[in-house]
């Protein structure tokens, strides 16, 4: 979603923040953006390859890497646990779950 036209698109004064997911950066493009100079920094919570973070991102001055906590809010954490219990309930119910992974 996010790749070199998107990070281009930000300029030489933007910042790029990704809490979402790491596949939704181009990371290849966004080192090479903040090593050409043609954006200012980026905010990173999440990494295409997890959790191994590109060696030229974890030099540079103007990046700030996270390890991905994006989810650590009471809210969250809360909302993570009730689904657990529904899942646990729910199988032990009828044999199936909530949120199957397939």
């Amino acid at each position: 979603m996010v790749d070199s036209e998107v990070i281009g698109a930000l300029g030489p004064d933007g910042y790029l923040i990704n809490i979402a997911r790491g596949s939704v950066v181009d990371e290849q493009a966004l080192v090479a953006a903040l090593l050409a100079g043609e954006l200012a920094g980026a905010g990173l919570d999440v990494y295409a390859d997890e959790p191994k973070v590109p060696q030229d991102l974890l030099a540079m001055e103007n990046v700030v890497l996270l390890p991905h906590l994006g989810s650590g809010t009471i809210e969250t954490r809360a909302a993570m646990a009730e689904l657990t219990l529904a899942n646990l309930a729910q199988y032990a119910a009828d044999g199936t779950l909530v949120t199957p992974v397939f």
